[in-house]
């Protein structure tokens, strides 16, 4: 049987993602947060493509559904968002200290993160250049050891903002390393961000609105809130924690059946020969794989002895249960069957058993992937 049309692309639900928007704005006004004259704002992070979902698109979904900050991780990310016409305020939440980069984010009233003495001295000398006020926000490195002023550092922070007059402190913010697992530790780096704020206060420096909760800290600290907080994969439905909030997943994988053929008992299927055929079956070939985000998860890179403890000790937990791979297909009369995978995934084909399931080539199949790893050429679709 020859091929039909492959229609590949991630399928974003619309209701489910507005469900999701819905139910985060509703959490938020349950909130600890610093002042109670003024609602919590959300921002929602975009990065990486708007995580996956397509980053202008993705934007201005979120702009509809009443979140009107966004935040994001690069200069590329953020001229995109303003090519495509969006006012909404935006952060590019990496500190940087190149002059180019910050000029070009100044002339785009893109809202920059500093982060360092060389970050001031860039922004003040490009906003005497410009004649304008530098919009930033500060970012305090509470533990994380990326961006950001060291929390035990404050006499540089404030040696380095005091005398500036050409940056606008809109806000100040830092990150959690583990919020999705260590409580303690995130309460540590909260009391040394909120330590920091307290010093730089005192000392007449205006710290602007306060954020450290990304999506997992959000969910579980209610009291660590305080005036922001930054959304990003809470959105998705895609947490590190239980979801005890009734997020939805909203993204699927859609492809079509290209082929299909009989194979006889003792067939191999895939690379190593990984599956042998027991009986004779029907086989089906989706093109799609792993290059296209299925089955992609995060890599392992942690190298502490209790993280590959606990990733043995999972796996362990995991060769009990069917790790197998499915899909489901949607048939011409509407209804859908799930399919197993056979053989090792290939880098754009999966190989399904339909035997006995009146499967025919061109019908829809979908499969669950994590948007952030589909690959950004796929055809994003809303709907």
């Amino acid at each position: 049987m020859s091929s039909g049309g492959n229609m590949k692309a991630l399928v974003i639900n619309k209701e489910d993602l507005k469900h999701n928007i819905k139910k985060i704005k509703e959490i938020a006004k349950d909130t600890g947060r610093l002042d109670n004259h003024k609602p919590i704002t959300i921002i929602g992070v975009v990065k990486g493509n708007g995580y996956g979902l397509g980053l202008v698109e993705y934007s201005k979904f979120l702009i509809d559904n009443g979140i009107n900050f966004l935040a994001v991780a690069t200069v590329e990310e953020a001229l995109k968002l303003r090519e495509a016409k969006i006012e909404a305020r935006i952060l590019m939440m990496s500190s940087t200290s190149i002059a180019k980069d910050i000029e070009i984010l100044a002339e785009n009233d893109i809202i920059i993160t500093i982060g360092s003495k060389e970050a001031v001295k860039s922004a003040e000398e490009i906003g005497n250049k410009l004649n304008k006020k530098i919009k930033a926000h500060l970012k305090i490195d509470t533990g994380f050891g990326r961006y950001g002023f060291c929390y035990n550092q404050k006499e540089e922070i404030l040696n380095a903002l005091k005398n500036t007059q050409h940056i606008e402190i809109e806000g100040t913010f830092s990150h959690f390393s583990l919020a999705f697992y260590k409580e303690k530790y995130s309460e540590t780096q909260f009391e040394r961000f909120i330590d920091v704020i307290e010093y730089l206060k005192e000392n007449k420096i205006e710290t602007g609105m306060l954020h450290i909760c990304n999506s997992s800290a959000f969910l579980k600290f209610k009291n660590m809130r305080l005036n922001a907080v930054r959304i990003g994969s809470a959105f998705l439905g895609r947490l590190a924690i239980p979801n005890i909030y009734g997020l939805k997943k909203v993204a699927y994988l859609k492809s079509n059946i290209a082929e299909i053929k009989t194979l006889n008992k003792g067939y191999n299927i895939g690379y190593s020969n990984a599956y042998k055929v027991k009986n004779q079956i029907q086989v089906a070939t989706i093109p799609c794989g792993y290059c296209d985000g299925f089955n992609v998860r995060e890599q392992r890179d942690m190298f502490r002895i209790i993280d590959k403890i606990r990733y043995i000790v999972r796996d362990i937990k995991d060769s009990f249960k069917d790790k197998s791979l499915y899909v489901d297909v949607i048939k011409k009369d509407g209804t859908s069957c799930r399919c197993k995978a056979l053989g090792r995934l290939g880098m754009f084909h999966i190989t399904i058993d339909v035997t006995g399931k009146d499967i025919q080539i061109g019908d829809e199949v979908h499969m669950q992937v994590n948007p952030m790893f589909v690959d950004s050429n796929i055809r994003r679709e809303y709907i």
